[in-house]
């Protein structure tokens, strides 16, 4: 069985491979053997038949720095499910690619919905962008997708921006019958994304805020903890958010024995496993997280190391995100005197 995703135009890094398919011209960007199936992932030129794909049809800014946007990409679309991510490149020119989780998808319309915070050259170049632009190249769907079945009870943790990655894997629990006790938490009221989207879909459903501005002042791990302690216990925990947070909420699920989780998707560079940037020590095994993952056994995972390897760039990223605010000044200092 052969599998073809093509969501995206012009050459993604290296021309490879070029085959000719009803008319059109492919260029595979990368085979991926499962067993008996072989995905091949590709592209064709879309401007040689004067069409424009990947167009974004809506944005909304959801908090300070972070957006959503829907993204017309029908064949994404159809295949993807809860957990898989997409890559992003915004041109043609060797421009930097970027992993997002598809938050959702709608088959009406075919189009996914990503949800990204502006934390870089990269993704502020992608908020700048306005409905009826494009994005050059969308890859697509992407890792392994969540396990999904009826386990019983599901307590689902959010943090920040976590809180979009974990939106799909909620949809999938409820739809297989679990109950859904849902916790999100943000530093401050602001920060909190998808309140009413991750409500309707639980049982019981639980805010926290650091600064308590809003919801239970505090960290989430601890309605986790009380959760935790309920009889009967939780059936499996899924943890989504920044590093720390999971690496927290996986030490407090443990003293339970539920099991736990988690997704690294911070940590990942190409989606392809090629580059080796995304390993991660599992237990006692080596894993890459954009082909083995994104998910991980939270027990497992040595978040020490994995903190400390995303922090080799934090000085480089933090400069990057200081020029992007300075720029944007300067444009709206230009157009208003203009």
């Amino acid at each position: 069985m052969v599998a073809i995703y093509t969501e995206a135009y012009h050459i993604w890094s290296t021309e490879l491979i070029e085959y000719g398919m009803v008319g059109r011209s492919l260029q595979v960007l990368f085979l991926s053997i499962d067993g008996a199936e072989c995905h091949i992932y590709c592209r064709f030129n879309s401007e040689r038949e004067g069409r424009r794909v990947n167009k974004i049809l809506e944005k909304k800014q959801l908090s300070d720095d972070v957006y959503m946007m829907r993204l017309e990409a029908p064949h994404i679309a159809r295949e993807r499910q809860p957990g898989q991510f997409v890559i992003l490149q915004l041109d043609n020119e060797f421009g930097e690619r970027i992993p997002l989780t598809i938050a959702d998808a709608d088959l009406s319309d075919g189009s996914i919905t990503i949800i990204f915070q502006a934390v870089g050259k990269t993704t502020h170049n992608l908020a700048d962008k306005q409905p009826g632009d494009t994005v050059q190249s969308v890859l697509g769907p992407l890792g392994q997708p969540t396990h999904i079945e009826k386990f019983g009870t599901v307590v689902c943790v959010g943090g920040g921006i976590g809180v979009a990655p974990l939106h799909p894997i909620v949809k999938g629990m409820k739809a297989a019958g679990n109950k859904m006790i849902i916790i999100i938490g943000a530093r401050t009221r602001n920060l909190i994304i998808l309140e009413d989207e991750m409500r309707a879909l639980a049982d019981e459903f639980i805010v926290c805020t650091d600064d308590g501005s809003y919801g239970r002042k505090g960290l989430v791990t601890e309605p986790l903890k009380e959760v935790c302690g309920r009889v009967p216990k939780p059936d499996l925990a899924v943890a989504i958010g920044p590093p720390i947070m999971m690496k927290f909420c996986a030490a407090t699920t443990l003293p339970f024995s539920v099991p736990t989780v988690v997704s690294l998707n911070t940590i990942m560079i190409d989606g392809t496993g090629m580059c080796g940037g995304c390993r991660v020590s599992v237990g006692d095994q080596t894993k890459f997280t954009c082909v083995d993952g994104p998910e991980f056994d939270g027990h497992k995972v040595d978040f020490n190391n994995l903190m400390q390897r995303l922090k080799a760039y934090r000085k480089v990223e933090e400069h990057a995100h200081h020029q992007c605010h300075l720029d944007s000044e300067i444009r709206q200092k230009e157009q208003s005197q203009s």
